[in-house]
């Protein structure tokens, strides 16, 4: 498959951006609010829509009086891309259309592959999800993918990957990728994919300018989106949270609750199932939790003081049940919000381990909206 190139000057991605951010709005109201004439705005919608990237939406206007207004709006028809990570031996691969409507998101266990052998059974799955879904043929926008870990450089050749995935750690990982997939692939950190994947797909695009999502998955991380934007740092490693915590200590991750489960007896090896192998380990559970919740007070303050967030949200393949009673003690806790401002709880996502695959999945159709990207 070859990837569709879309050639947008920044009035355009502007027009589109407005569309992401506030949903569907009249040509009057975009005209106002991208401060140009009518006849610009007018220009800039039919260019969108002859490419098939927004569409006219019916108007609900019933009063019969006048000509009716006509809002605007994303067309999912507009393209599709795809996104896809890899846990410990799990391969999760999402497709999403352009408005950001998930298509098909897949979950198979595949050991732990080399990154070549991961891009050819991601090729390979990428041709049947397209297959099954009527997709050949139509506009594809990209393949990302998110990685447990930050990147050497700015560049994002070569990553810290955990050792939980041998073969990924410093080597020429954006060229084997591109190789092997025989198209170029756009490479995150799994914190700032299911940052993106936060806000686009929890109607928080449309809440909150700034919000910091925090990933308890293979360690820990954040991601944060200023105005649309993900903060990147200088060499691409901002939100790297987890050096905060020594390796050779306890951390509120994933991997560590399943440790200390191990540890106590219970044969569980992954997160899979986790609420049936977990039964009889309650209580250990609930002293994880508190332990938790201690360790992760000082950075979520830390990020209310940097970032001033509209939202903060955590994110992580453990269930949503353990996820909401470690936010709940957060938020009981000595969370110092400034008495300028209305503190904000923090929320727990309803997507699971799949904010990583499907944030990989919206990393070109952002690219493709947003003035600036990288």
């Amino acid at each position: 498959m070859k990837i569709a190139r879309l050639k947008l000057s920044s009035e355009e991605k502007r027009l589109l951006w407005q569309l992401r951010t506030k949903g569907p709005l009249p040509r009057t109201e975009l005209s106002m609010a991208l401060q140009v004439s009518n006849s610009a705005l007018t220009k800039l919608s039919r260019n969108l829509i002859s490419m098939g990237l927004v569409e006219e939406q019916a108007s609900s206007d019933t009063s019969g009086r006048g000509r009716p207004t006509v809002p605007l709006t994303i067309s999912a028809a507009g393209g599709f891309a795809v996104g896809a990570t890899v846990h410990k031996g799990v391969l999760e691969i999402a497709l999403v259309d352009y408005a950001g409507g998930i298509i098909a998101l897949t979950s198979e266990a595949v050991g732990a592959p080399d990154p070549l052998g991961f891009a050819q059974l991601l090729e390979q799955r990428i041709t049947e999800l397209s297959a099954k879904h009527r997709l050949l043929g139509g506009r594809f926008l990209g393949v990302g993918v998110g990685l447990p870990g930050p990147p050497r450089g700015r560049d994002g050749g070569q990553w810290n990957i955990v050792n939980d995935l041998p073969g990924w750690r410093n080597v020429p990982l954006r060229q084997i990728l591109d190789n092997a997939l025989g198209l170029p692939t756009m490479l995150e950190n799994d914190a700032n994919a299911s940052a993106l994947a936060e806000y686009y797909l929890n109607d928080t695009i449309r809440r909150s300018s700034t919000v910091v999502v925090f990933l308890l998955g293979y360690g820990i991380g954040a991601g944060v989106i200023e105005d649309g934007r993900l903060l990147k740092g200088e060499f691409g490693s901002a939100g790297d949270i987890g050096g905060l915590y020594p390796m050779d200590r306890p951390r509120p991750t994933t991997m560590d609750l399943l440790s200390v489960l191990r540890e106590a007896g219970c044969p569980i090896q992954s997160i899979a199932h986790f609420d049936e192998a977990s039964v009889g380990h309650e209580a250990l559970i609930e002293r994880w939790l508190d332990r938790a919740a201690g360790q992760l007070e000082s950075v979520v303050n830390s990020a209310i003081s940097w970032f001033d967030p509209g939202e903060i949200i955590f994110s992580s393949p453990l269930p949503e049940s353990i996820m909401v009673r470690l936010a709940a003690r957060l938020n009981r806790g000595q969370l110092r919000w400034p008495e300028h401002r209305q503190a904000t709880e923090i929320r727990v996502s309803r997507l699971g381990g799949s904010s990583i695959a499907l944030g990989a999945a919206l990393l070109p159709i952002h690219a493709s909206t947003t003035v600036s990207f990288w």
